[in-house]
């Protein structure tokens, strides 16, 4: 099942689960105090049963209001609804790995002045990972992205995320990892001003538990929209990940204690050509295979 947070324009929240066939059920008109994703994972994690068990139990103890998620996305994206799609879950911190992908090592070497340090990170035991946003700094879907006002080379970086509890991997969402490729590629020390600004990452539209996921077989697809029509798209798959999503998470937590539902972005294989840079007003999709479509318009910041 995928599990989505509403949000009205007074601000009351609602958890909302989608079933095999296609009912999106609020979970939290059957129990008013369920209203995120952190209630389900603590009370599977104390019943040692799987998330998706938990929402059947609490869809068992009344009738569910429903929702249309296509209407209810639909006004997201105009946004004019009184109910709007909101990020899955708040994110007290956001990784990413850099590097794992062979196109990534490429094109990072193609952006740098120093290319030689990305083939070393790519062939090294050691993964790239860094501290990429706050939640504060995070978006949701149909929000507006950031690109930063001093850089003359942005783009956007599609990847699937993993999603942290209590150190496991409990699921998955769609993460975009915006970038400015001028600044880093200045030089790599200036990684943390490339990648860390205000807008400067989005998730969602959902999360997905991790049993109903294969993390290493999934199709990924990005297209950018500018005035209306598409300006470049590309798909690419997970499979050709260097490296594992259990290796990364493994990596982040040795001696680094992160806080549950801390995301980590797995890198990305899908890189915009270098004559390309995003500009505001451009509209971002992001589909992954059993997740779903992440779109966000962009915004200098």
């Amino acid at each position: 099942m995928r599990y989505y947070t509403l949000i009205s324009n007074d601000g009351d929240a609602r958890m909302v689960v989608e079933t095999p066939d296609s009912l999106a059920l609020d979970l939290t008109s059957v129990d008013p105090d369920l209203t995120d994703l952190a209630d389900l994972l603590l009370a599977s994690s104390l019943a040692g049963v799987s998330i998706d068990e938990i929402a059947e139990r609490v869809l068992s103890g009344g009738d569910a209001d429903r929702f249309d998620l296509g209407e209810v996305m639909d006004r997201s994206r105009d946004g004019d609804g009184y109910y709007r799609l909101d990020r899955p879950f708040e994110p007290p911190e956001v990784w990413a790995a850099g590097v794992t992908y062979k196109t990534s090592e490429m094109e990072r070497q193609r952006e740098s002045e120093t290319p030689d340090v990305y083939a070393r990170v790519f062939a090294a035991e050691r993964p790239e990972v860094f501290l990429k946003a706050t939640s504060e700094r995070c978006v949701g879907p149909f929000e507006a992205v950031g690109i930063r006002g001093d850089s003359d080379w942005s783009v956007p970086e599609p990847e699937l995320a993993f999603v942290l509890y209590r150190g496991e991997i409990v699921g998955y969402t769609i993460g975009n990892d915006m970038s400015s490729r001028s600044i880093e590629g200045q030089n790599p020390l200036y990684l943390p001003q490339a990648k860390v600004f205000d807008r400067c990452c989005a998730i969602g539209p959902c999360f997905v538990p991790a049993e109903e996921i294969d993390p290493a077989n999934l199709e990924i697809g990005c297209s950018i929209t500018r005035d209306g029509g598409e300006v470049w798209s590309e798909r690419t798959s997970t499979s050709l990940m260097a490296r594992t999503c259990e290796e990364l998470a493994d990596w982040l937590q040795r001696h680094n204690l992160v806080p549950d539902l801390t995301t980590v972005l797995t890198g990305t294989a899908i890189v915009p050509p270098p004559e390309f840079t995003l500009r505001e007003g451009d509209v971002v999709t992001i589909t992954i295979e059993g997740i779903g479509v992440l779109e966000n318009e962009v915004m200098e910041v």
